[in-house]
């Protein structure tokens, strides 16, 4: 028994102690809670001392706590949980930009393992892994049961090594099997392209290369466009971006924003929280923005889209985000690990909380799926749709020079070009065809 004397002494002891730093309000109220506590302090240690002395097989101490740790984090919400010092490590490695693994950001929903979305260019979004998906077992092992971190370790492996993952998707009657072969996931946080002078911004992930990544990406196009004049519009794509770090969520808004606040946090605790404020300065310089999310859409890029959206200077398109309004602090325990614990909402600037409502965007667009080619469908893709101009003997314009009959020419390429994308990506297109519209209307009004 003195292990077990041992242990409700440093139970104690450490209860003690975050009774005199968390005082409650009144010293009856602090006496009745802390004998409270004790009870079932005591209660844990007979049952962990139990458990170690009367299980059918030998158990590991070390093992039973950690497990104990993990089971009290994860009641608490989906996002809390216990970081042993690996997956400690790891998780500091995936802010920096690369990791090992299938490129998938999960949570968990009523037990089941969930995809919050499938990162750009990685194993699992080539495999066809989508945002919502419900992952049921890895390997033919169900996830039900498993804690969050412990389904994640599962996924982990050599580079190189297959995994089979069973998936259940909204919509499918049966569930698809998935065979996705683990590498090592090397992200870009963004990439910056420019299409018919609008400046289009793809973030997959607010790590501490976001920032460095837009800002380098937006100078080079400018460069190769002559300035900031001959920009039209700016497109930020923030769908199926899980998040990330806060900071980097503040600093891309910031890029945009000249004043105002950004977003707050708030705690348990009245009067705790805090406050995040855009400084002086707009990259974009009052040109007209249009931001996509959908359901894969979270935390990190939620911020981003609620801040642009109150503060009315970004037109947000697409589907609703994913809903994730809380933010996690990392707390280092013992020597090595961690834990990830909820401390607190964060709120727009308008006020509004995003937990589990997520962001509605301003003009709600579906990507539109590519329809399936039947074979006359595959015989008429290369031919030309006759025009007059076509046509043999066809009368001349007369009333267009040659400078003007060349302009005609490129605009028709590019609507051409236009009309492919939309084949291809249909809330791209659609996003580049607000920006056209608003910079129509614009010049319109200015003469």
């Amino acid at each position: 028994m003195r292990v077990y004397n041992n242990w409700i002494s440093i139970i104690i002891l450490l209860t003690s102690l975050s009774a005199s730093l968390f005082p409650f309000e009144g010293a009856a109220e602090t006496e009745e809670n802390r004998k409270k506590v004790y009870e079932q302090l005591n209660l844990f240690g007979e049952v962990f001392d139990r458990v170690r002395s009367t299980h059918v097989e030998a158990v590991n101490s070390k093992d039973l706590i950690r497990a104990a740790i993990d089971g009290m984090l994860s009641s608490l919400d989906p996002h809390s949980g216990y970081l042993a010092p690996e997956s400690f490590q790891d998780m500091q490695v995936d802010t920096k930009g690369a990791f090992g693994g299938l490129g998938i950001e999960v949570t968990q929903e009523d037990g089941f393992v969930k995809v919050v979305s499938p990162m750009d260019g990685t194993p699992a979004f080539e495999a066809g892994i989508k945002a919502g998906d419900f992952i049921t077992h890895v390997d033919s092992e169900a996830t039900l049961g498993l804690t969050l971190a412990e389904a994640v370790e599962k996924m982990r492996g050599p580079v190189g090594s297959e995994i089979l993952l069973t998936i259940v998707r909204v919509g499918e009657t049966d569930p698809l099997e998935i065979i996705i072969v683990r590498d090592v996931i090397k992200l870009t946080a963004a990439k910056v392209r420019s299409e018919d002078k609008v400046i289009i911004i793809r973030v997959t992930t607010f790590n501490e290369q976001t920032t460095p990544n837009i800002k380098d990406g937006i100078k080079t196009q400018l460069a190769k466009l002559g300035g900031l004049k001959n920009i039209t519009g700016f497109v930020l794509d923030l769908r199926n971006n899980p998040g990330g770090l806060l900071s980097e969520a503040i600093s891309v808004t910031d890029m945009f924003l000249s004043k105002g606040e950004i977003v707050s946090t708030r705690g348990r605790i009245e009067n705790d929280g805090e406050r995040y404020n855009a400084t002086s300065g707009d990259l974009a310089e009052g040109k007209p923005i249009v931001l996509i999310i959908n359901g894969g859409s979270a935390s990190a890029s939620e911020i981003v889209a609620g801040a642009l959206q109150d503060h009315k200077r970004a037109i947000v398109m697409g589907t609703k985000s994913f809903g994730k309004g809380s933010v996690q602090s990392i707390l280092p325990i013992g020597k090595e690990g961690a834990i990830r614990l909820t401390t607190a909402r964060y709120y727009t600037p308008s006020g509004r909380s995003i937990q589990s409502l997520g962001v509605a965007p301003d003009i709600i667009v579906a990507q539109k799926t590519k329809p399936l080619e039947s074979e006359n469908d595959k015989n008429l893709a290369g031919r030309k749709r006759l025009t007059e101009s076509d046509l043999r003997g066809a009368l001349s314009n007369d009333s267009l020079n040659e400078e003007e009959k060349k302009q005609m020419e490129l605009d028709r390429a590019q609507q051409e070009k236009s009309a492919a994308m939309r084949l291809e990506d249909y809330q791209m297109a659609y996003a580049l065809d607000i920006i056209k519209g608003l910079n129509i209307y614009n010049n319109e009004n200015i003469n």
